[in-house]
């Protein structure tokens, strides 16, 4: 068995397709770096990323196949689901030889797998557009705490930055230890981790402090 190893980035994993098309192999999957259980059996490449590879491959599924199979892809990246690496690894090589056809193999099960995943991550964001509320501190940042299934954070940023444009907020998924912080010019994803019940006055200081880092 022969396994890829990157670094858990969208960009690590379309750097990984890259590097399995051009050095003619095929990979019995991708594994991120992190919690790996090596099997002596097995054989373990370790692929280091490269943003201009990754956006050649990008390219290629666009081109390729279609804009949707490049969306398909990050949905799919962004669930939880365990071997979402090797299935985006095995569609995104399906589809190179199907081309813009490959989302009406439905019965393959590949392709069926990320239909059903997407449309898994895709709903959780919708409906959490609807659920996300808003505490306000004293200092008028908006504060929100979400545990969501999958890692939907990116998919609901965009639209909070339209809709709450002139404040400072954050969405904080405390499942992941990441948030989406905003600051009226735009947002980032960064680590924040999760430090249980805090008070106005302590919440309030700790997100000053992420605006002046960020």
């Amino acid at each position: 068995m022969l396994y890829y190893i990157y670094d858990g980035t969208l960009e690590g994993l379309l750097t990984a397709v890259y590097e399995a098309y051009y050095r003619r192999q095929h990979p019995d999957g991708l594994l991120p770096d992190k919690n790996i259980q090596i099997d002596i059996l097995s054989s373990y490449i370790h692929i280091y990323t490269d943003d201009q590879k990754a956006k050649k491959v990008c390219d290629a599924v666009i081109n390729k196949i279609s804009r949707q199979a490049l969306g398909n892809v990050k949905y799919v990246f962004l669930s939880n689901y365990p071997d979402k690496d090797t299935i985006i690894y095995n569609y995104i090589r399906l589809g190179f030889k199907a081309g813009k056809y490959i989302d009406n193999y439905l019965t393959d099960n590949t392709v069926y797998k990320v239909h059903m995943i997407s449309h898994k991550v895709s709903g959780e964001a919708y409906r959490m557009l609807g659920l996300i509320r808003f505490s306000q501190s004293q200092g008028g940042i908006l504060y929100s705490q979400i545990e969501p299934d999958h890692n939907i954070l990116e998919l609901l940023a965009p639209h909070f930055a339209k809709r709450l444009a002139d404040e400072y907020w954050i969405i904080h998924d405390i499942k992941r230890n990441l948030a989406a912080v905003y600051n009226k010019a735009g947002y980032k994803i960064i680590y924040l981790e999760y430090q249980g019940q805090m008070s106005i006055n302590e919440t309030e200081q700790r997100y000053q402090n992420l605006w002046k880092e960020y």
